[in-house]
């Protein structure tokens, strides 16, 4: 590798997310702000709604009148 081309590596950069939650982790920027983490993510706390639909013959069947 050429080392004049590589950016500086921090081994401790601080990612603050909306919700608060600070995280030390290593990378090549300084301080980052991030919209969501897994404190917040609706899939990681278990808040993700989804409907269970069928699949497509179910909503084929169900436009054309066919259920």
């Amino acid at each position: 590798m050429k080392k004049e081309i590589q950016p500086e590596y921090n081994n401790e950069t601080t990612v603050t997310c909306a919700c608060g939650n600070v995280l030390k982790v290593g990378s090549t920027k300084k301080d980052l702000r991030v919209d969501v983490c897994s404190k917040c993510h609706p899939f990681w706390t278990g808040n993700l709604r989804q409907e269970t639909v069928g699949g497509r013959a179910d909503r084929f069947k169900k436009k054309y009148g066919l259920a």
